[in-house]
């Protein structure tokens, strides 16, 4: 079996389970000629169980018009700011703190997202989850 040809490859965040045609989402897949209902109902069914966050995907589109979606799995900062609460991050995380974390919930962060990091060790994803924790402006206890 022959290669598919790919076209583009595209890197989007979009609200889990709320894919629709219309702007931005829309245009962006229509420029690349991808059937952008069948894209919505298939991103749609891999996301209903993370309903309340923003999902990363990569979707790689072929010259024939099919395409491939692999999920990325959601953002660390959405899920620290689940976990705590948050609204959002400190605008000067190294002078305005927003808040406190423990190494309980970094681990568990860590855990949920460790299939999607690159290391396979949980004490170096929850370095990753640590850092970003700091850039929000969190002071990790």
């Amino acid at each position: 079996m022959a290669k598919k040809e790919i076209k583009t490859i595209m890197k989007l965040e979009i609200e889990a389970g709320r894919a629709t045609p219309a702007p931005p989402i829309g245009p962006a897949l229509g420029q690349h000629g991808v059937p952008i209902q069948d894209f919505c109902t298939r991103f749609n069914d891999m996301t209903k169980d993370m309903m309340g966050y923003r999902v990363r995907c990569e979707l790689t589109v072929f010259e024939d018009r099919t395409f491939d979606v692999k999920l990325m799995g959601i953002p660390v900062a959405n899920l620290i700011q689940k976990s705590l609460g948050l609204k959002k991050g400190s605008g000067t995380p190294n002078l305005q703190k927003v808040g406190k974390i423990t190494q309980a919930q970094i681990r568990e962060i860590a855990e949920k997202k460790l299939e999607y990091l690159n290391t396979k060790k949980i004490e170096s994803a929850m370095k990753i989850v640590e850092g970003t924790a700091k850039s929000m402006g969190l002071t990790i206890v």
